[in-house]
């Protein structure tokens, strides 16, 4: 060895002797996990995922006749990140999962800090309750429980329902600022007739006495499927953003904000043929087709979708979309956090 991987070898002995007398004390050098801690770009462990619903729907349905709605609390089944095992989660900040209602039964009312939504993709017949309002779940809805508001699930009807559940839960736990409250009552008495939220705070038309923070959500917690497709056939006639077609985003309609402070969501029309040029962005993204298909390109992969699909884009991972038909598309993400603190990033790209 000559002189200079002696005095080599000596500086890395002395340091990992150093490493080790401060780490009994709790502490560690930074210059040795900066580069992870502060990257360049992102780097997110999230993995491009796709789900078909056709091929998983028989799982759905069996956990329906191995446990009760009642027994569950909530009979779901977690739609895990396939880089995340164990962490029930979809991405590193949301929680995603299928929950199956059966005819009879009642997901009994409870509450709890993290915000939900619900996206119907499978039968007729449930309700969802929201404090004291119900609202008939029809395919497509996009249905919201806001934060620490008491809701229940029941199924009126003749045949299964499923829906797709998301929520803000991975985010909440970091934070440790999770709470959950059971409803003395298993259903909600009905307080007010179902469509009063839509008619009072959904129509272009306010209570007079309301005043909404930014941060509050939405008091409309049902977004049709039906006005949610009429309004993009409606912007359709129009020339199609080359990356994202033509795109829209929920709003609680008090505040012109996202209607959960947590959680955005979109809606997507896509005509057949028609493909966008990529982009990416810094929210991890949970994609469910509800009308058409056609192929998702995230990083070097290509995903084939079709209905009630669902798939995952990573952050920062360059993303385009195909048509190999008219396609509809919801999608959410945590872009409002991230908007709020000044963290949110889109880049184009030819």
């Amino acid at each position: 060895m000559d002189r200079n991987d002696a005095v080599a070898a000596s500086s890395a002995q002395a340091r990992r002797a150093f490493y080790e007398r401060i780490g009994a004390l709790g502490m560690t050098p930074l210059w040795e996990v900066l580069g992870a801690l502060v990257p360049p770009q992102p780097t997110s462990p999230v993995a491009p995922a796709l789900w078909r619903y056709d091929a998983v729907r028989e799982h759905v349905l069996e956990a329906g006749r191995l446990i009760t709605a009642e027994e569950a609390e909530r009979r779901v089944l977690i739609l895990e990140n396939p880089a995340l095992r164990g962490q029930s989660c979809i991405t590193q900040s949301l929680y995603a999962g299928l929950q199956l209602i059966l005819p009879g039964e009642v997901a009994p009312a409870h509450r709890h800090t993290q915000s939900a939504l619900r996206l119907v993709l499978d039968g007729e017949g449930a309700y969802t309750a929201v404090d004291g309002e119900r609202t008939t779940m029809r395919y497509g809805d996009f249905i919201i429980t806001p934060s620490w508001t008491f809701h229940d699930h029941g199924n009126d009807g003749r045949e299964p329902v499923v829906w797709l559940d998301g929520l803000d839960i991975p985010l909440v736990r970091f934070l440790d600022a999770g709470f959950a409250e059971k409803s003395a009552a298993k259903s909600q008495a009905a307080t007010r007739p179902e469509g009063d939220a839509l008619a009072r705070y959904g129509m272009n038309l306010l209570p007079l006495d309301l005043e909404q923070q930014a941060h509050e959500p939405t008091r409309v917690f049902v977004y049709p499927f039906a006005k949610t497709r009429e309004s993009l056939l409606g912007i359709s006639k129009a020339e199609a953003d080359p990356h994202h077609g033509f795109k829209l985003r929920f709003v609680n309609p008090a505040t012109g904000r996202s209607p959960m402070p947590t959680i955005g969501t979109f809606a997507q029309r896509l005509p057949q043929g028609f493909e966008t040029r990529p982009s990416r962005s810094s929210d991890s993204t949970v994609h469910v087709c509800l009308e058409g298909g056609g192929t998702a390109t995230i990083g070097t992969q290509v995903l084939e979708f079709g209905r009630r699909d669902i798939f995952v884009v990573p952050s920062w991972q360059a993303f385009s979309l195909a048509a190999r038909e008219d396609s509809i598309l919801f999608s959410f993400s945590d872009r409002p956090v991230q908007q709020v603190l000044g963290l949110w990033r889109e880049q184009r790209l030819d």
